[in-house]
Formats: C-alpha cells, structure tokens, sequence
C-alpha cells in the first residue's frame, strides 16, 4: 500500500463519519429506547412498594399510566431507530461501492491488478456490506452503553454496593470482549480473501466455458474450482467457529456477572438494605442487562468483521495507478500520426515506428506477448520502460488517459459485447461523444463490419437482446458486432487486434475490402496475422525478437522468410 494511501481505519471511519446525521438521530433513539426499557423494572418495583404492599389503588393506577407511557415512547423509539440505522448501514454500503467503482474504472488503471475480476466484485458486494453494517451498529452500541449506564444509576439509587459492582464490572468485561475478537477478526478477512477468490475462479471458469469444453478439460476446470470452494468453506467454518466461541465466551462472562448481581441483590434483601420492591427491581436489572450485553457481543463481532473487510476495501482504493495522469489533451484537429521512438515494454526491444495519419499500417508480431504490450502501451494501458509514444508530437504519458481515448481507440481481441440489442451494443461506441448518435455512422460501421449481415439472421433483426457477453452469437458474429462497435466509435485513431479470426474466408475478404472506405483519411493500425486484411495496408511492419525486423508491402514481404511463417503458413 502506497504512502498515504487510505488504510483500513480510515476507509471505516470515512463510512461512519458519512453517515453521522442517520448514526446520530438512530442513537438518541436507540438510547431512549434502551432507557425506557432500563426503567420498566424500576416502575416494576416502585409498584409493588408502593401501590401492592399498601394496597393503594390509586397510586397503582397512576405508575401502572406511567409504565404504558414508557412501554409506547419504547416501542415508537424502536421502530423508528431499527429503520434509521438500516438506512445508514446500506447507505454507508452505496457510497463505499461507488467509490470502489470510480477507483476500478479509474483511466488510470491498476485497481485489478493481480486481481480477478471476481475478486472485485466480492469486495464490492460482501466486504463493503460488512463495512456498512458497522455504520448499523454503532447505533446499537451505543444504545447498549446508554442502558448499562441508566441500570448502574438505577442500581446504585437502591444500593451503592449495586451500582458499583455494575459500573466496575463493566469495563473489564469490554476489554475482555475486545480481546477475544482479535481471531474472529483474522479468520473473517481470511474468510473474505478465500470467498473473493472462489468467486473469480468461478468468473473465470464461466467466461472460458466453450473454451474448456472444445480443449476437453472440464474435469480439470471442476477439480480446480472444487479445491478453490473447499478452501472458501473451509475458512467460512473456521470464521463460523471463532465467531460462535467469541459470542459464547462473551455470553459466559456476562452470566456470571448478571449471576453476582443477583447474589449480591439477594444477599442484601436478606440483611434488610433494600425493600422487597428494590430486590424485584435489582434482580429484573440483572437478566435485563443481559440484552446489553448480547448487543455489545453482536456489535464487537461485526467490528471485528467490518475492520477486516475495511482493509481489503483499502487495498483496492491505495492500489497504485498503472500509468501517470497527464494533463494535456490532444488537439482537435489531431492528424493522428503516431511515432514510437525505442519503446521497450515487456516484449517490447527498443521498438521505432512511424504511423503515417490517414494511412492503414497492418503490424505482424512473431510473438503474442508482442502484441499485446504494443496495445497496452497505445492505450497507455502501461506505459513504456523506455522511449517515447507520441501522437501528433505529443508525448502519450503527458496526456489525460481519458482525453487520449478520446482520440484513441483501441480494439482488444477478447471485446466483450453487452447483454443488449445488436444495435445498442454498437451505438455504445459512438455514445461517448455526445447525447446524440449519428445514424448514418451507426449504419456504416454495421456494413463495414458485416455485422448487417448476423443482423438479418437474427429473429428480431438489430434489436435482438444478445445473451451475457454476446454467448447467443457465434464467434465470428460477435466479432463482427464488436468490430462494428469500433468503428462506430470514428476514432481519429483506431487499432484493430485480430479482429476477423473467427470469421469465415470470404466474408474477412469482404471485412478488409470495406474496413478501407470506412476508415479513409483516419489512421488505422490493424495488428494481426490475417493476410486479407494485412494485403489492404499501406505499410506492414513485422515485429520479431521485439524489434522492428522488416517493414514494406504485404505482396513485398512475402519474400520474407519470418512473415511467409507467421502469415501464410
């Protein structure tokens, strides 16, 4: 965790402090509650000294008004307290799950760094729930605190040798109680961490399916998430069990403290210090103070949960960006000319190229890892170890991510389609320029791809709803739709990764001869292997060993012995 970054201390605090208007008015009401209930064995015992044992009718009739006026302020201070703080808890929960969401979706990136992307929803849902249950609580703490005071009063008005037993007893029995927290708190984020885990693996697993199932390792696909879900449940019981000793060693404790309160009351009436009123009254405390106490119980162990919760919280909100922020923005009238001047990243050697604006530059990588570090560093992604990106003369690292993709798109292989029509997934690239979409665009980008084409297959045409992630489409038509996604979004400067390999010969031919007229005058950068789109391309540069290693036409490369081997073996 970097320095000064938020901690898990101040992740809680933040979600209480939030929620200190809800957390205050739920506790004034809480305690009036706790204390009306603290006063029932008080009136109790009052009744029976004066109303039953002289036999006064009237008198009875008055504290029997007096105990159904406590018995109503208890019960309206209950309901309207238990709906306050069950506010504050899911709001205190909202406001962490909004904060974790902008830090993920930060421009800047690295919130999922070494993470899975289930992982980051677990957070987001079980560990900031458990935080905002401590902003629930703290209400019943301290309506738990206000009882034990208001029954320490009570008890040292019908004896002082009460009341000081309460009022000394109860501090070593929260520090007792805080003590015996301190595994449940280590198992509960142990817990949390094995629950995060098991969900990604599950995310993962899903998201693979037709992969696993074509390669035939479903069985290993199942024995690992069942090693993973083994591990989760086996540390949910371990948390389970420490939670369930915590609360009976708590429970323990205070017995045998309410039992030396009525001792002590007993043993007092039989010497005649206090009248058989005040014993009714001492010892209907004693049991009361039991509810107190369970509440305290509940409340350290929710504590201790949302304190381990709040950290991993922390972990994701420190997590260091993956690149600067920059402040420039490219100019409007951008030519989009990219220069990569000894780039090296990963695969990446020392790595010079000129994209030429308006031209179409297909680049060959022998290797993946190539690849993909090329399209991390053009979406500043990351940002190169060594050398220069610039675009129109402007260093990359200088500017806004943000403001760079709004001129730069890059278009990832894996493009993931949304659970949508067809035609909003592909209006999803053009929205982010403005309230309104250009129709004509929206239309252009479906022919270039052939992406009208699935359309027209589909039962309700563009508006068909996909399924989660496009999984009612074939491979080759959800490359198309994102493909037409990518060009709807008319990008000054577009990088396409592989994106027609599941696509059949002659319609990736009809794709390369289109994607040309739909892309004139902006810079298209086509990085892949296809040799119908690479043979469209002004310019082709091979990538080999991570360095430029040959550049020319396609038809001129083919003499080449490392491009015949990538492209048309």
């Amino acid at each position: 965790m970097p320095a000064g970054g938020p901690t898990g201390g101040h992740v809680l605090r933040k979600a209480i402090r939030g929620e200190r208007r809800r957390v205050t008015a739920a506790s004034l009401l809480g305690m009036t509650h706790q204390a009306c209930e603290a006063l029932v064995p008080v009136v109790i015992g009052v009744i029976i000294d004066e109303a039953v044992a002289t036999g006064s009718s009237g008198t009875l009739l008055r504290w029997l008004t007096v105990l159904a006026v406590l018995f109503l302020v208890l019960s309206t201070c209950y309901r309207t307290s238990a709906r306050i703080t069950e506010g504050a808890g899911e709001h205190a929960a909202h406001k962490l799950r909004l904060e974790l969401t902008a830090r993920v979706l930060d421009p800047r990136g690295g919130a999922d760094d070494g993470r899975l992307p289930g992982a980051l929803s677990s957070i987001a849902t079980n560990d900031a729930r458990r935080v905002g249950s401590v902003a629930t609580v703290m209400s019943y703490g301290l309506s738990a605190i206000a009882a034990l005071a208001v029954s320490a009063v009570a008890l040292l008005r019908i004896s002082v040798p009460l009341g000081l037993l309460v009022l000394l007893g109860i501090p070593p029995l929260l520090w007792l109680g805080h003590r015996i927290s301190r595994p449940l708190e280590r198992r509960s984020e142990t817990e949390q961490e094995r629950a995060a885990h098991a969900s990604g693996v599950a995310a993962d697993l899903v998201s693979g399916l037709r992969v696993l199932k074509g390669m035939g390792a479903e069985s290993a696909a199942v024995a690992r998430y069942r090693a993973t879900s083994r591990e989760s449940l086996a540390a949910a019981l371990r948390a389970a069990r420490s939670r369930a000793g915590h609360e009976g060693a708590v429970l323990t404790l205070t017995g045998v403290f309410i039992a030396g309160i009525g001792l002590v009351g007993a043993y007092l009436a039989m010497r005649g210090d206090i009248s058989i009123g005040e014993l009714v009254a001492a010892v209907s405390l004693a049991q009361f103070l039991l509810g107190p106490f369970q509440l305290l119980t509940y409340v350290n162990a929710e504590f201790a949960q949302g304190r381990a919760s709040a950290r991993r919280i922390a972990e994701v909100l420190a997590a260091p960006a993956a690149v600067a922020g920059g402040d420039a923005a490219p100019a409007d009238g951008a030519s989009g000319h990219i220069r990569l001047r000894g780039v090296s990243l990963g695969a990446l050697r020392s790595v010079d190229l000129d994209i030429r604006p308006g031209s179409v530059t297909g680049i060959v990588a022998r290797d993946p890892a190539a690849a993909g570090d090329l399209l991390r560093c053009l979406s500043r992604e990351a940002d190169p170890a060594g050398g220069v990106i610039e675009l129109d003369g402007m260093p990359l690292t200088g500017l806004h991510p943000d403001e760079l993709r709004r001129h730069v798109l890059v278009a990832h292989h894996n493009a993931e389609l949304f659970e949508s029509s067809l035609l909003d997934n592909v209006r999803a690239g053009a929205a982010g320029d403005g309230p309104g979409v250009d129709a004509s665009a929206v239309d252009g980008a479906l022919h270039a791809s052939a992406a009208d084409e699935v359309a027209r297959l589909l039962p309700d045409g563009e508006d068909t709803v996909l399924a989660e992630r496009g999984r009612s489409l074939s491979g080759g038509q959800r490359q198309r739709v994102a493909l037409a996604r990518a060009l709807a979004a008319d990008r000054r400067v577009l990088v396409l990764h592989d994106p027609t390999t599941a696509v059949d010969t002659v319609t990736e031919s009809r794709i390369a001869a289109r994607l040309r007229d739909a892309r004139r005058g902006r810079t298209t950068v086509l990085v892949t292997t296809s040799p119908a789109l690479l043979a469209t391309a002004d310019w082709v540069v091979v990538l080999d060993q991570g360095v430029a290693a040959a550049e020319g036409r396609h038809d001129e490369l083919t003499a080449d012995e490392t491009y015949r081997a990538v492209v048309l073996a």
